[in-house]
């Protein structure tokens, strides 16, 4: 028995042989820090070695500068330079250390913060980029917008001057010019016929050949041609290669059918969609025709009982040229879909004169309660009793068809027709049509009776209780108008129907364009309250009466008038509106009856009394205009308007001691400032200045800070010549009326008048210091600038003055006839842009039209002008001259009528004319000739 070995008895160590613990480093405990050998880290590298990545971006692509890059990674700039109080340092002071599970959650929620905020930001950024984008564009314009008035001119060029611009030169040498490109010449037929007898593969041309038949390409023919190879044929099978295209097209369509059933699996009606637009319809492309050939057929062969696949294939053919064709197959149509009405229609259209019947007749038998075929039938026919004769047999078979009721009737006499519509209204009871038309063909009895049984059968249309009002109206049984309409809503009401108001005011309208008055206004009178609000009812009336004078049915508008006034009988602006209506579309005596019943109800309403004096005087009734002042004096005792209104009736018809005693009256007992004007333009007018300066002197003791009455006692002073005293006049009423932009120009147009041009430039100046907003100042500066002919000052004060007040039109109206003849298009352009509804800006443009001899143009903005501004005397005195320059006589009578009617106060060529002293008296047509006389074309 061997010795155990002494080892046998040890214990063995639990670790060995098990793997180390994470981290381990042997001999750490120790002291023993270890060591790293070339082999753990690799081969030694040079610092100019290329990477082993071989799409490495520049500055990565050697050892060293990786090397330089991750030392930069690592080295932090933590410099107290590098800190901020908010943000922290630059870079991130943990960009180092290990990215875990909740860093991700962290940044995660600050990303979802920041998308939060940035969305609660997002309306106010992006309004602010646009508007910084908007002001870059501004600042710093694209070429493209520099150009764009030019390019605007590029409109008015024409063809002819478009054609005769020269074509630019090529400035490239000859051989660049004309470059030698490789030349290919097709081989002829006949070299082909040869070669192919032979039966031999040919590579080369016969240099005799080639003289005969032109310079060919030897690598053309390097091939062999098709069927060469083939000894004995001698000629192309070309029968064979169009059943070969044939059977390639058959497989493509093929494709796209189900093996099983045979059906298409592509929706027929959208192959029939898709031809729409390959159809031709002026010859078109023949392969796009062939190609819609060959999808229809393929629709007709997969589904047979298609009828808009038949239809479209003969429209198709028909379009083609090929008529004969397109009926043959819509002939086939009919047989494969007898049922269809529209397949027989098209076979009816395509068909010629007796073939049409022919089928028509054939398409009754198939289908014979369609009413389309019948009509179709009846318009065949060419005469009338043969038409008539179809549409009774149609009627025989379809009874109960509105429409062939309609047709049969139209055709016959009014007795038969009459007898026609009995039977129809008992075939159709419920068609109001027929109804209304068999009532308007019989006797007011009958009538009665018919209406009567068509409200028992359609108790739930309103046209029939419309038409039975309208027909007592007819017959003068005004009475029953009203009683009928009332009937007819609560009737509508019981059996469920809405009063619909605006329908009920369009039934009204029609009546009234009719002639029934009555049912007009009994219609308006039952509806016009229906469903609307109390405190929505005068503004909504006031609508619904412009909408109906705007549809040309005043009686609609007068019956609204009138039931508003008896609503609201105190209301001034109802009776205003209403006066308004009567004097532009009424007749003078509805006026003056309505104007009475106004000032019974508001004796307050002082323009009320006015309009109705104004009425007696322009009617030449000079005492009824007396009577009614003195009954508006009782109403209004210490009125100004009405004063006024008695002085210049009295003053117009020549009663001056008459006129004086009341301007006398009422300074003592309404002591206004307008009074006082009034009475000194009496006393200057008629030629007493020394009484008109005293009135003056004693109205400016009471009323200083009216500018007008300094105005007038300058010009008093300038009319005799006296300029000192003028000057003083207006020195004095500028010291007390700083702000009166009419005092500055008076004295400056007198320094000017009288030589001083820099006194007056001075003024002016001083003006435009005091009231820079005042652009009537700036206008005179500019003018007067151009006036001493110093154009470069005037345009340079012109665009100071479009700063100050950019939205001036008198301004931009000026500025366009500034500027030099081509750009005055462009600077009214702009104009526009900043005054689109300005009377002046716009009589600019019309004038502009008017110089460049484009008059349908200028007529057109002349109308839109005195549209928008009639009160605008300068505009209509410029339309009447270029009517009396280019206009016919009614045209130019129309403008005299039109300026009449709007009695225009304003302008400042018209106001010169209608102020001066001589002409008071004037009437408007007289002073519109005036001024069309004194205008030049000098722009």
């Amino acid at each position: 028995m061997p010795l155990a070995s002494p080892l046998m008895g040890k214990k063995k160590k639990p670790f060995l042989g098990m793997p180390a613990p994470l981290g381990y480093v042997p001999g750490l405990g120790r002291g023993a820090t270890g060591f790293t050998t070339r082999s753990d880290i690799g081969p030694a590298r040079d610092a100019n070695d290329p990477v082993d990545d071989r799409h490495a971006p520049p500055g990565k692509r050697t050892v060293g500068d990786q090397m330089k890059k991750n030392q930069e990674d690592e080295e932090e700039d933590l410099n107290d330079t590098n800190y901020d109080e908010f943000n922290g340092y630059a870079g991130s002071l943990f960009s180092s250390g290990p990215y875990e599970k909740d860093d991700e959650e962290a940044d995660a929620i600050y990303a979802a913060l920041d998308k939060r905020m940035d969305e609660r930001r997002k309306e106010r950024r992006e309004l602010r980029e646009k508007e910084e984008i908007e002001k870059y564009r501004m600042e710093r314009p694209k070429i493209q917008q520099q150009f764009s008035d030019l390019k605007r001119k590029l409109s008015e060029v024409s063809e002819e001057e478009w054609l005769s611009i020269p074509e630019v030169g090529d400035a490239r040498n000859k051989r660049q010019r004309n470059p030698r490109y490789e030349k290919l010449t097709p081989v002829p037929d006949s070299f082909f016929s040869k070669h192919l007898k032979t039966g031999e593969n040919h590579t080369s041309v016969d240099p005799l050949q080639g003289v005969r038949n032109g310079n060919f390409i030897n690598t053309c023919l390097s091939t062999p041609y098709p069927g060469s190879m083939t000894p004995g044929t001698g000629e192309l099978d070309m029968r064979k290669i169009g059943q070969a295209r044939n059977t390639l097209m058959d497989m493509r369509l093929s494709q796209v059918s189900d093996s099983v059933s045979g059906q298409t699996v592509v929706d027929p009606k959208g192959y029939l969609t898709d031809l729409n637009s390959m159809i031709p319809t002026h010859g078109g492309d023949i392969s796009d025709i062939k190609k819609a050939r060959l999808l229809l057929k393929s629709v007709r062969e997969t589904n047979p009982h298609h009828p808009p696949a038949w239809i479209a294939s003969a429209r198709l053919e028909e379009v083609t040229g090929k008529l004969q064709v397109a009926r043959n197959l819509i002939m086939k149509g009919t047989e494969m879909c007898p049922k269809s009405e529209d397949v027989w229609l098209e076979a009816a259209r395509l068909q010629p004169g007796d073939t049409a019947k022919a089928v028509v007749a054939q398409a009754v038998r198939h289908l014979p309660q369609s009413v389309r075929i019948y009509i179709r039938a009846a318009e065949l026919e060419t005469d009338i009793r043969a038409k008539k004769r179809v549409l009774r047999k149609a009627l025989e078979n379809v009874s109960k068809s509105v429409r062939l009721w309609k047709t049969a009737v139209e055709l016959e006499e009014p007795e038969d027709a009459r007898i026609m519509l009995s039977r129809a209204v008992e075939c159709c009871p419920t068609s109001v049509e027929l109804w209304l038309a068999l009532a308007r063909l019989e006797t007011y009895e009958n009538a009665r009776r018919v209406l009567n049984k068509a409200r028992e059968n359609i108790p739930t249309d309103r046209h029939i209780w419309i038409t039975a009002a309208k027909l007592e109206e007819a017959n003068l049984n005004t009475q029953m108008v009203d009683k009928i309409i009332d009937r007819a809503i609560t009737s509508l009401r019981a059996n469920g129907v809405e009063i619909n108001r605006e329908q009920w005011i369009q039934d009204a309208e029609e009546c009234d364009k009719a002639g029934s008055v009555a049912t007009c206004q009994a219609v308006i009178r039952a509806v016009i309250g229906i469903g609307i609000e109390e405190e929505d009812r005068k503004h909504t009336w006031m609508e619904d009466s412009d909408s109906c004078v705007s549809h040309g049915a005043l009686e609609c508008a007068r019956a609204i008038y009138a039931h508003a006034l008896q609503v609201f009988p105190s209301k001034k602006s109802v009776w205003l509106r209403a006066a308004y209506f009567e004097k532009n579309n009424g007749t003078r005596e509805s006026l003056e009856a309505l104007l009475q019943r106004a000032v019974a109800h508001c004796p307050k309403a002082e323009v009320l009394w006015l309009m109705g004096a104004k009425s007696k005087w322009l009617a030449e009734d000079v005492p009824a205009a007396r009577s009614i002042l003195a009954l508006a004096f009782q109403a209004n005792p210490n009125s100004e308007e009405i004063w006024l209104a008695a002085v210049k009736l009295e003053s117009e018809n020549n009663e001056y001691e008459r006129a004086r005693r009341l301007l006398a009256k009422a300074r003592s007992s309404a002591p206004t400032a307008r009074v006082f004007m009034k009475s000194v333009k009496l006393e200057w007018v008629l030629g007493n200045i020394d009484a008109a300066q005293e009135l003056c002197t004693e109205a400016l003791k009471h009323y200083e800070d009216f500018p007008k009455l300094w105005m007038m006692r300058g010009q008093i002073e300038e009319q005799g010549e006296n300029m000192d005293k003028a000057r003083e006049a207006y020195n004095q009423g500028l010291k007390k009326c700083p702000h009166s932009g009419g005092l500055w120009l008076l004295l400056s147009r007198l320094e000017e008048r009288v030589g001083q041009l820099t006194r007056a430039r001075a003024i002016l100046e001083k003006a435009r210091l005091k009231n820079p907003q005042i652009p009537e100042l700036w206008l005179e500066s500019v003018r007067l600038e151009f006036r001493a002919g110093l154009k470069n000052i005037s345009n340079t004060l012109m665009a100071k003055a479009l700063q100050e007040c950019p939205n001036s039109g008198i301004l931009w109206a000026e500025a366009v006839f500034l500027e030099a003849r081509p750009q005055r298009k462009t600077k009214s352009v702009d104009a526009l842009k900043k005054c689109e509804h300005d009377p002046h800006v716009l009589l600019a443009v019309a004038k502009l039209f008017w110089s460049e001899r484009k008059i349908s143009k200028a007529r057109e903005w002349f109308l839109r002008t005195v549209k928008i501004e009639p009160d605008l005397g300068d505009a209509w005195a410029l339309f009447y001259k270029f009517e009396l320059q280019h206009g016919t006589e009614e045209q130019q009578e129309e403008v005299r009528k039109r300026c009449e009617n709007a009695e225009p106060r304003h302008g400042e060529l018209w106001c010169a004319e209608s102020k001066h002293v001589l002409n008071w008296q004037k009437k408007t047509g007289e002073i519109l000739a005036g001024v069309a006389g004194k205008i030049k074309n000098t722009f």
